[in-house]
Parts: structure tokens; C-alpha cells; sequence
């Protein structure tokens, strides 16, 4: 079972007499990296919130939205005087400059950011606690999304793992055929060259036998073949966050089929190892999905 690291999750629930909506976006991520965005009144929850969100999502670049929907009964605000004198000096100098009507400068005042604050907008004991199962409810959603994805997820990469394999074992039964033509051109060569009469047959043999052991396969394949299943029982593992694991095993997935071109010395071998590595590139670019 796969979890992919891309998903959505909303929730909307009123508590109290405020209506909260939280909106969770996730992306691929090397580790959990956090945009969060939430109302003034949340910032002494703002530990909680993050510490919530990197326990449940885990791995992501997420970005948390959380915001006031509405409001039930008007609440009595603050107006930041010091603050409002500071931006009124340059707004009444730029006025007098464009020659402007000054009569409009305290409209614009109060719409600037922090002049005027909710004085008693906080949360109590209960609305925390009914405001948590919103967030949970949102981040389940993401969970959700992200299992969906994940199904796609794994499908694709059972589909890459499989079609390296079948052209492993087509490298298998090519083999012994690269053996002997490798034994038959280095005789030929010899034979043309040297001439049959002026080399020592049974010398000849050994060093047959001592190259084509240094470029033979075998080792190279049981390795090959051993990672590809190890990757195919991690997808089925119900870990919940294995795409790390998955992509230190198509490392060395890549390490074997490299050799396996250094070494072939054949085009039909070659031909299988480029759909081999071909097939690693696409389940790379998947595994950088996975959670």
C-alpha cells in the first residue's frame, strides 16, 4: 500500500460563533516543510496546529490555510493610535504633494493592515478542542486523497519493476549465446592474425576462461533480481511512509543494470539494458510522489 504526497483536504464546521474553514494542500517534499496561514486569534495555537499537522502528514511541502469563515455577534476592536499616526505623516505629506483632499485620509487609515484589531477574539477551552477535530478532519481528507493517489502510484511502479524484469530474463537466456560468440571471435582473431599453428590451445582456453569469468553476469543478475522483488514486497507493506526506502532500493536496482552494460560487450544485451534503464528513470520520477 502506497501513499502518495500530493493531495488536497477542506473542512468547514462552525464552533462557537465562529465558522472555521481549513483548506491543506500537499506537494513532494524531500522532508515536511509547512506554509501555514491562520487567523490572529490561533497564533498561541500555532505550536499545536504545526505540531499536529507534521505528526499526521508526515513528509510534504503542505500549505495549511485556516480561516475565519464568519462571525456571529460583532465584537468590540482596537484601534492601534501609534500606529496610525505613523502612516498618517507620510500619507498627509504625499497628499499635500499631489495636491489631494486630505478629508479621505482616515477612511484609508483604518483600512491598513493592523490599525484596527478584534480585541477579545480568542478561543476557549472548548472551542480549541472542537476547533482540533476540524483540523483532523481536514488533514483525514488530505489522507484520504493521498491514498487514492497512492493506488496510481503503485500500480505504475509494479508495471516498471515488472517489464525490468522480463528484460533481465531475456539478458539471462542471452548469456550463454554472448559466451560463445565471444569465444569465437577471439579465436577467429587469432586465427587470422597469429595463425593456428603458433599458439598454444590449451593456453588459449585458460585465458578464455579467466575473461569471460571477469565479464560474466550471473552475480550482476541474481542481484537485479533480488532487489526487484525486495521493491515489490515493500509496495504491498503496509508502512505508511516507505518512498525513501523505494528510492535507496532503485539506486541500487541502477548500480546492477549499470554493470550489466559495462560489462556486456553484446548490442542484444545492450539493446535490454537500455529499456532496463529506460523503465528505472520512470519509476524514479514516480517515487519522488511517494510519502
Amino acid at each position: 500500500m502506497l501513499k502518495s504526497m500530493t493531495g488536497f483536504g477542506r473542512a468547514e464546521k462552525k464552533v462557537g460563533d465562529k465558522t472555521f474553514l481549513v483548506d491543506i494542500k500537499s506537494l513532494n517534499g524531500k522532508q515536511f516543510e509547512l506554509q501555514l496561514k491562520l487567523p490572529a486569534f490561533l497564533k498561541p495555537y500555532e505550536f499545536d496546529v504545526r505540531s499536529l499537522l507534521s505528526e499526521k502528514l508526515i513528509r510534504g511541502s503542505v500549505d495549511c490555510m485556516i480561516s475565519l469563515k464568519e462571525t456571529g455577534n460583532a465584537k468590540p476592536v482596537t484601534i492601534n493610535t501609534e500606529l496610525a499616526k505613523a502612516y498618517y505623516k507620510p500619507l498627509a505629506e504625499l497628499s499635500a504633494e499631489l495636491n489631494l483632499d486630505p478629508s479621505h485620509i482616515l477612511s484609508t487609515l483604518v483600512k491598513l493592515p493592523e490599525v484596527i484589531t478584534p480585541s477579545s477574539d480568542t478561543l476557549t477551552d472548548m472551542e480549541w478542542a472542537e476547533f482540533q477535530k476540524v483540523l483532523q478532519l481536514a488533514i483525514d481528507n488530505l489522507n484520504a486523497h493521498r491514498l487514492d493517489e497512492g493506488r496510481s502510484l503503485e500500480e505504475d511502479l509494479a508495471v516498471r519493476i515488472n517489464n525490468i524484469l522480463i528484460q533481465q530474463e531475456e539478458v539471462i537466456k542471452l548469456e550463454p549465446l554472448r559466451q560463445q560468440k565471444i569465444r569465437e571471435g577471439l579465436t577467429k582473431l587469432l586465427n587470422e592474425n597469429v595463425g593456428k599453428e603458433n599458439y598454444d590451445p590449451n593456453r588459449l582456453e585458460q585465458e578464455l576462461i579467466y575473461y569471460i569469468e571477469k565479464i560474466d553476469l550471473s552475480e550482476e543478475q541474481v542481484r537485479l533480481k533480488n532487489h526487484c522483488e525486495y521493491f515489490k514486497s515493500l509496495l504491498a507493506d503496509s508502512e505508511e511512509s516507505k518512498g525513501k526506502k523505494l528510492s535507496f532500493i532503485l539506486q541500487e536496482i541502477g548500480r546492477e543494470i549499470n554493470t550489466t552494460g559495462s560489462k556486456a560487450y553484446d548490442s542484444s544485451i545492450q539493446k535490454c539494458v537500455v529499456q532496463m534503464k529506460d523503465e528505472l528513470e520512470k519509476a524514479k520520477e514516480q517515487v519522488l510522489n511517494v510519502l
